[in-house]
Protein backbone atom coordinates (compact mmCIF):
# COMPACT_ATOMS: atom_id res chain seq x y z
CA UNK A 1 0.00 0.00 0.00
CA UNK A 2 1.36 3.05 -1.11
CA UNK A 3 2.51 6.03 1.85
CA UNK A 4 0.11 8.68 1.82
CA UNK A 5 2.34 12.27 1.43
CA UNK A 6 1.76 14.70 3.76
CA UNK A 7 -0.71 17.37 3.55
CA UNK A 8 0.74 20.88 1.76
CA UNK A 9 -0.22 23.93 3.37
CA UNK A 10 -1.19 26.65 1.29
CA UNK A 11 -0.12 30.08 0.61
CA UNK A 12 -2.51 32.26 -0.58
CA UNK A 13 -1.17 35.50 -2.21
CA UNK A 14 -0.96 38.80 -1.18
CA UNK A 15 -2.29 41.83 -2.90
CA UNK A 16 1.20 43.41 -3.97
CA UNK A 17 -0.90 46.57 -5.63
CA UNK A 18 -3.49 48.25 -5.80
CA UNK A 19 -3.99 50.64 -8.78
CA UNK A 20 -4.20 54.48 -7.39
CA UNK A 21 -7.82 55.57 -8.13
CA UNK A 22 -6.97 58.96 -8.67
CA UNK A 23 -4.50 58.42 -12.11
CA UNK A 24 -7.30 56.04 -12.73
CA UNK A 25 -9.90 58.91 -13.14
CA UNK A 26 -7.57 60.66 -14.88
CA UNK A 27 -6.62 58.16 -17.51
CA UNK A 28 -10.25 57.06 -17.81
CA UNK A 29 -11.11 60.64 -18.45
CA UNK A 30 -8.47 61.25 -20.96
CA UNK A 31 -9.87 57.72 -22.60
CA UNK A 32 -13.72 59.34 -22.76
CA UNK A 33 -12.48 62.35 -24.29
CA UNK A 34 -11.06 60.76 -27.05
CA UNK A 35 -14.28 58.71 -27.87
CA UNK A 36 -15.96 61.53 -27.31
CA UNK A 37 -13.80 63.38 -30.14
CA UNK A 38 -14.87 60.16 -32.05
CA UNK A 39 -18.73 60.80 -31.51
CA UNK A 40 -18.56 64.18 -32.58
CA UNK A 41 -16.30 63.43 -35.81
CA UNK A 42 -18.53 60.22 -36.39
CA UNK A 43 -21.60 62.34 -35.78
CA UNK A 44 -20.52 65.22 -38.35
CA UNK A 45 -19.51 63.41 -40.99
CA UNK A 46 -15.49 63.60 -40.28
CA UNK A 47 -13.99 60.41 -40.19
CA UNK A 48 -15.07 59.43 -44.46
CA UNK A 49 -11.02 59.55 -44.92
CA UNK A 50 -10.05 57.74 -41.90
CA UNK A 51 -12.64 55.06 -42.41
CA UNK A 52 -12.27 54.64 -46.17
CA UNK A 53 -8.97 54.27 -46.03
CA UNK A 54 -8.45 51.90 -43.20
CA UNK A 55 -11.23 49.34 -45.08
CA UNK A 56 -9.18 49.94 -48.24
CA UNK A 57 -5.91 49.33 -46.84
CA UNK A 58 -3.98 46.33 -47.87
CA UNK A 59 -6.92 44.40 -50.19
CA UNK A 60 -6.48 43.20 -53.47
CA UNK A 61 -8.34 44.33 -56.85
CA UNK A 62 -11.81 42.51 -55.73
CA UNK A 63 -11.09 44.16 -52.52
CA UNK A 64 -10.41 41.19 -50.25
CA UNK A 65 -7.51 41.36 -47.74
CA UNK A 66 -3.98 40.31 -48.99
CA UNK A 67 -1.98 36.99 -47.71
CA UNK A 68 -2.66 33.50 -47.48
CA UNK A 69 -6.04 31.50 -46.48
CA UNK A 70 -4.67 30.63 -42.77
CA UNK A 71 -3.76 34.63 -42.57
CA UNK A 72 -8.07 35.24 -42.38
CA UNK A 73 -8.17 31.85 -39.89
CA UNK A 74 -6.33 33.82 -37.75
CA UNK A 75 -7.92 36.76 -37.54
CA UNK A 76 -11.03 34.85 -37.17
CA UNK A 77 -9.48 33.22 -34.47
CA UNK A 78 -8.37 36.94 -33.06
CA UNK A 79 -11.65 38.28 -33.61
CA UNK A 80 -13.49 35.52 -31.93
CA UNK A 81 -11.92 36.43 -28.33
CA UNK A 82 -13.73 39.92 -28.34
CA UNK A 83 -17.07 37.97 -28.92
CA UNK A 84 -19.78 36.87 -26.56
CA UNK A 85 -18.90 33.12 -26.20
CA UNK A 86 -14.96 33.40 -25.51
CA UNK A 87 -14.43 36.51 -24.08
CA UNK A 88 -17.60 35.62 -21.13
CA UNK A 89 -16.27 32.13 -20.72
CA UNK A 90 -12.69 33.60 -20.00
CA UNK A 91 -14.13 36.28 -17.87
CA UNK A 92 -15.65 33.60 -16.03
CA UNK A 93 -12.65 31.52 -15.39
CA UNK A 94 -10.78 34.70 -14.07
CA UNK A 95 -13.94 35.56 -11.87
CA UNK A 96 -13.33 31.55 -10.70
CA UNK A 97 -10.03 32.25 -9.96
CA UNK A 98 -10.12 35.03 -8.15
CA UNK A 99 -12.29 33.71 -5.65
CA UNK A 100 -10.14 30.42 -5.45
CA UNK A 101 -7.46 32.68 -4.47
CA UNK A 102 -9.71 34.41 -2.03
CA UNK A 103 -9.27 37.84 -3.63
CA UNK A 104 -12.84 38.51 -2.88
CA UNK A 105 -12.84 42.45 -3.85
CA UNK A 106 -10.61 42.38 -7.08
CA UNK A 107 -13.43 39.31 -8.04
CA UNK A 108 -16.35 41.95 -7.23
CA UNK A 109 -15.12 44.35 -9.48
CA UNK A 110 -14.37 42.65 -12.35
CA UNK A 111 -17.70 41.55 -12.25
CA UNK A 112 -19.31 44.54 -11.69
CA UNK A 113 -16.96 46.20 -14.88
CA UNK A 114 -17.90 43.57 -17.05
CA UNK A 115 -21.56 44.14 -16.64
CA UNK A 116 -21.57 47.43 -16.18
CA UNK A 117 -19.30 47.42 -19.61
CA UNK A 118 -21.95 45.41 -21.30
CA UNK A 119 -24.49 48.22 -20.64
CA UNK A 120 -22.94 50.99 -21.59
CA UNK A 121 -21.70 49.45 -24.72
CA UNK A 122 -25.48 48.48 -25.63
CA UNK A 123 -26.77 51.92 -24.44
CA UNK A 124 -24.33 53.90 -26.15
CA UNK A 125 -24.99 51.46 -29.78
CA UNK A 126 -28.25 52.41 -29.37
CA UNK A 127 -28.02 56.20 -29.42
CA UNK A 128 -25.44 56.36 -32.46
CA UNK A 129 -27.63 54.08 -34.38
CA UNK A 130 -24.52 53.56 -36.97
CA UNK A 131 -25.30 51.15 -39.82
CA UNK A 132 -22.14 48.63 -40.79
CA UNK A 133 -19.82 49.47 -43.48
CA UNK A 134 -20.91 48.14 -47.20
CA UNK A 135 -17.36 49.07 -48.96
CA UNK A 136 -16.08 45.56 -48.60
CA UNK A 137 -17.52 42.48 -48.35
CA UNK A 138 -17.48 41.25 -44.65
CA UNK A 139 -15.93 38.37 -44.06
CA UNK A 140 -17.27 37.08 -40.54
CA UNK A 141 -20.99 37.49 -39.18
CA UNK A 142 -22.01 40.35 -38.09
CA UNK A 143 -25.45 42.33 -36.72
CA UNK A 144 -26.77 45.14 -34.78
CA UNK A 145 -25.36 48.97 -34.86
CA UNK A 146 -21.46 49.29 -36.01
CA UNK A 147 -20.72 52.33 -33.48
CA UNK A 148 -18.83 52.00 -30.63
CA UNK A 149 -17.37 48.39 -32.29
CA UNK A 150 -19.16 45.78 -29.10
CA UNK A 151 -15.81 43.54 -29.30
CA UNK A 152 -13.27 46.64 -29.17
CA UNK A 153 -15.05 47.85 -26.84
CA UNK A 154 -16.01 44.79 -24.24
CA UNK A 155 -12.56 43.29 -25.20
CA UNK A 156 -11.01 46.13 -23.39
CA UNK A 157 -13.21 45.86 -20.68
CA UNK A 158 -12.67 42.15 -19.68
CA UNK A 159 -9.18 41.89 -20.62
CA UNK A 160 -8.17 45.19 -18.76
CA UNK A 161 -10.36 44.23 -15.84
CA UNK A 162 -8.20 40.88 -15.39
CA UNK A 163 -5.53 41.97 -16.37
CA UNK A 164 -5.95 44.80 -13.18
CA UNK A 165 -7.18 42.24 -10.89
CA UNK A 166 -4.36 39.84 -11.05
CA UNK A 167 -1.80 42.82 -11.26
CA UNK A 168 -2.87 42.73 -7.82
CA UNK A 169 -0.68 39.82 -6.62
CA UNK A 170 2.76 41.15 -7.97
CA UNK A 171 4.30 43.46 -5.94
CA UNK A 172 7.21 43.98 -9.21
CA UNK A 173 6.09 46.97 -11.02
CA UNK A 174 7.86 45.20 -14.41
CA UNK A 175 5.54 42.28 -13.95
CA UNK A 176 1.91 44.68 -13.81
CA UNK A 177 3.03 46.63 -16.52
CA UNK A 178 3.54 43.67 -18.47
CA UNK A 179 0.13 42.67 -17.30
CA UNK A 180 -1.60 45.71 -18.28
CA UNK A 181 0.15 46.14 -21.50
CA UNK A 182 -0.39 42.99 -22.99
CA UNK A 183 -3.95 43.21 -22.12
CA UNK A 184 -4.12 46.49 -24.18
CA UNK A 185 -2.41 44.61 -27.15
CA UNK A 186 -4.59 42.12 -27.27
CA UNK A 187 -8.32 44.17 -27.53
CA UNK A 188 -6.34 46.00 -29.89
CA UNK A 189 -5.68 43.61 -32.20
CA UNK A 190 -9.24 42.35 -31.71
CA UNK A 191 -10.36 45.55 -32.05
CA UNK A 192 -8.78 45.88 -35.97
CA UNK A 193 -9.33 42.60 -36.53
CA UNK A 194 -13.26 43.92 -37.19
CA UNK A 195 -11.72 46.12 -39.92
CA UNK A 196 -9.46 43.97 -41.12
CA UNK A 197 -12.72 41.55 -41.47
CA UNK A 198 -14.73 44.33 -43.12
CA UNK A 199 -17.37 44.44 -40.33
CA UNK A 200 -16.17 47.59 -38.94
CA UNK A 201 -15.38 51.16 -39.28
CA UNK A 202 -12.05 52.30 -38.38
CA UNK A 203 -13.54 54.90 -36.09
CA UNK A 204 -15.84 52.33 -34.65
CA UNK A 205 -13.04 49.97 -33.28
CA UNK A 206 -10.83 53.14 -32.28
CA UNK A 207 -13.93 54.53 -30.32
CA UNK A 208 -14.86 51.30 -29.12
CA UNK A 209 -11.35 50.59 -27.52
CA UNK A 210 -11.39 54.28 -25.97
CA UNK A 211 -14.52 53.76 -24.43
CA UNK A 212 -14.03 50.19 -23.56
CA UNK A 213 -10.23 51.14 -21.46
CA UNK A 214 -12.11 54.53 -20.30
CA UNK A 215 -14.97 52.08 -18.60
CA UNK A 216 -12.33 49.44 -17.22
CA UNK A 217 -10.53 52.22 -15.76
CA UNK A 218 -13.30 53.98 -14.39
CA UNK A 219 -14.73 51.05 -12.63
CA UNK A 220 -11.71 50.42 -10.89
CA UNK A 221 -11.72 53.46 -9.46
CA UNK A 222 -15.25 53.49 -8.42
CA UNK A 223 -15.77 50.06 -7.48
CA UNK A 224 -13.01 49.64 -5.17
CA UNK A 225 -14.51 50.87 -2.19
CA UNK A 226 -17.96 49.01 -2.40
CA UNK A 227 -16.31 46.15 -3.56
CA UNK A 228 -14.03 46.07 -0.16
CA UNK A 229 -17.17 46.35 1.69
CA UNK A 230 -18.76 43.19 0.00
CA UNK A 231 -15.79 41.39 0.20
CA UNK A 232 -15.48 41.84 3.92
CA UNK A 233 -19.01 41.54 4.78
CA UNK A 234 -18.56 38.01 2.64
CA UNK A 235 -15.84 36.73 4.59
CA UNK A 236 -17.25 37.68 7.99
CA UNK A 237 -20.39 35.62 6.94
CA UNK A 238 -18.41 32.54 5.60
CA UNK A 239 -15.69 33.06 9.14
CA UNK A 240 -19.39 32.73 11.24
CA UNK A 241 -20.78 29.47 9.21
CA UNK A 242 -17.16 28.20 9.19
CA UNK A 243 -15.70 29.29 11.88
CA UNK A 244 -11.82 28.63 12.64
CA UNK A 245 -11.80 27.30 9.00
CA UNK A 246 -11.18 30.51 7.24
CA UNK A 247 -7.48 32.38 7.12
Amino acid sequence: MADHLPAQPITLPERGWQINPRHALIAAALCWAGFAAMVVAVETGRTGWLDSTGLLFWRDSDLRPLGPPLLLEAVRDVTALGGVLLRNVIAGIALVALLMLRLRREAVVLFGTVIGGWLVNSAIKGLVGRPRPDIVSHLTEAGGASFPSGHSFNAAVVYLAIALAFAAMSPRQGIRITIVAGAAVLALLIAFSRVWLGVHFPSDVIAGWLGGAGWALLAAALLDRPAKVMAEQGEAALEAATPGEVP
